[in-house]
């Protein structure tokens, strides 16, 4: 099976406003958890009181992941920036 398997070059990365996807799917999460839970009575009763806790943990583990991009994302302009200096002391194939 493998020799019909076409061969082709892997595509270029997708970057986009990672940030922003990050912040604003946090958000999403944490304005979820802020919705049910006026309703967590109903959720307990209905033995889906894990809905609401997994909101929380959505917009907890969001604002991890917001620190982890911004670093990344500073982490790339800087390697950018030396690249274009020629640094060799913040280059990171150096």
């Amino acid at each position: 099976m493998a020799k019909w398997t076409p061969k082709h070059e892997a595509p270029e990365p997708l970057e986009g406003p990672v940030v922003a996807t990050i912040t604003g799917g946090t958000i999403l999460w944490f304005v979820l958890f802020l919705v049910q839970v006026p309703f967590y009575g109903w959720f307990a009763d209905q033995d889906l009181g894990w809905w609401v806790w997994t909101c929380l943990a959505g917009a907890g583990l969001g604002l991890i992941g917001i620190w982890y991009v911004r670093k990344r994302d500073a982490a790339i302009k800087r390697h950018a920036a030396a690249g274009a200096t020629g640094d060799p002391e913040t280059r990171l194939d150096a």
